[in-house]
């Protein structure tokens, strides 16, 4: 094996390490489950979420020079430092370090241990991870190497058991627009907006194999990438599946972390949920010290080195801990109004960005960024109960608003005043310069 297929294939396993988080395994099961017999159509709308436009987010922060700083500029450097901070409360302590004590506790400890408090649990957890953030200890990394290839495995022998010996068939749910929900359900994973930031990462990564040049980055990227995809493509669609043959057999009124296990005990036995809830628990520490980290790295830069990268790993410990005591699924309705806002925002500046060359003037990235802004912060009000009525009843009729793209027409909207009120002619930092 030549060094760059060696290379593609490390990259594409650690794309897929970093996306494959161990508390996305409670999406995909509820997304067959209330699917039904429909699960195909909800597949096809959470795999272009969790796998394309992540996928296509990388590729776009490569073909902009390797930075998030490059893309997120194209509307304004205050407007990437907002962004970007966002991004990373969304992907650190706000909910996704959260939901991994709260899936530890869920999947890993309660099912053993009934009568366990979850505040004690989460109070060790975030110790843990404290002390493995704080000393840098790369235990946890190791634990972690072994622990993902060891999850993968159990989860193909699962899916490969559903397959051949399904649970049962699936049932029509009369579910509404299962596409939709798919799309929109492939929020929660934050493997669309993390990937801005993951890009950033890989790509140093890259330049240190000796990848320099710019064309052989993106290269590197797309072919890495194509490996990843396929991986979770498979884990993800297998697992929307178990959900499906679920839905005749499993309890109606199942949360996700319960409809998880009922599955795996179905499957595996009783037995499974020991060896199955300690590597979950361990995946999840794995994924909290990594997160914690580049976390308190992120903001501490933000602070030019102000606020100490201690401090801040101990406060989102602090903060993370008692947000995870809410329970999974408290976490995930907490972050729908954040996410409504930021991904159709996200969505639209990398898709323009592998378009950059023919984008002559930046003033059509912000305009079709703030547009797409607009409408989902008003989509964002009526996911909490905040309905501006006449705003709400225009924005649902706009063309393809039933799918889920309510944003697609005043994106293309802003991006045309943009261009026609406000000419301009393109910053030296650009996209195009490096391919």
């Amino acid at each position: 094996m030549n060094k760059d297929s060696k290379n593609i294939l490390i990259t594409g396993f650690a794309l897929f390490s970093i996306f494959f988080g161990a508390g996305n395994l409670i999406f995909p099961p509820t997304l067959g489950f209330v699917a039904g017999d429909k699960w195909i159509w909800i597949m096809v709308g959470f795999l272009l979420t969790c796998i394309s436009l992540p996928l296509i987010g990388i590729i776009s922060v490569a073909v902009c020079g390797g930075t998030t700083d490059k893309l997120t500029s194209k509307v304004s450097n205050n407007f990437g430092k907002i962004l970007c901070s966002i991004i990373m409360l969304s992907i650190g302590p706000m909910f996704c370090i959260p939901r991994t004590g709260a899936t530890t506790f869920e999947l890993g400890v309660e099912p053993l241990f009934t009568n366990v408090s979850p505040v004690i649990v989460s109070i060790l957890y975030f110790t843990i991870t404290l002390i493995f953030v704080i000393n840098e200890s790369s235990v946890v990394d190791k634990v972690g190497t072994i622990l993902t290839p060891f999850l993968l495995i159990t989860l193909v022998a699962i899916i490969l058991k559903a397959i051949f010996v399904p649970m049962g068939a699936p049932i029509n749910t009369m579910i509404d627009k299962p596409f939709s929900k798919g799309f929109t359900e492939g929020y929660q994973t934050m493997d669309a907006i993390g990937s801005i930031i993951v890009a950033q990462m890989v790509i140093q990564s890259l330049i240190k194999k000796g990848y320099k040049n710019g064309k052989d980055q993106i290269r590197m990227v797309v072919k890495s990438g194509i490996i990843s995809a396929i991986c979770l493509g498979f884990v993800y669609g297998g697992l929307v599946y178990i959900g499906s043959t679920a839905s005749g057999v499993a309890p109606k009124d199942a949360t996700r972390t319960g409809l998880l296990i009922f599955v795996m005990e179905r499957l595996l036995g009783s037995s499974s949920k020991i060896i199955f809830g300690i590597a979950i628990s361990i995946a999840c520490l794995t994924t909290a010290v990594g997160l914690t980290a580049t976390a308190g790295n992120y903001f501490s830069k933000l602070s030019n080195g102000k606020v100490s990268y201690k401090l801040i790993v101990t406060i989102i410990c602090i903060f993370s801990c008692a947000i995870s005591n809410y329970g999974v699924d408290t976490i995930i309705e907490l972050a729908v109004p954040v996410l409504v806002t930021t991904y159709p925002v996200v969505i639209v500046l990398i898709v323009m960005s592998l378009f950059d060359k023919y984008i002559k003037n930046n003033n059509i990235y912000a305009g079709a960024v703030y547009g797409a802004l607009f409408v989902s912060i008003f989509s964002s009000l009526e996911s909490i109960g905040i309905n501006v009525e006449l705003v709400t009843n225009i924005i649902n009729k706009l063309p393809f608003a039933s799918y889920g793209f309510f944003w697609i027409i005043p994106a293309l909207i802003g991006g045309l005043i943009g261009g026609v009120l406000f000419k301009g002619n393109k910053e030296e930092l650009n996209c195009k310069k490096v391919v």
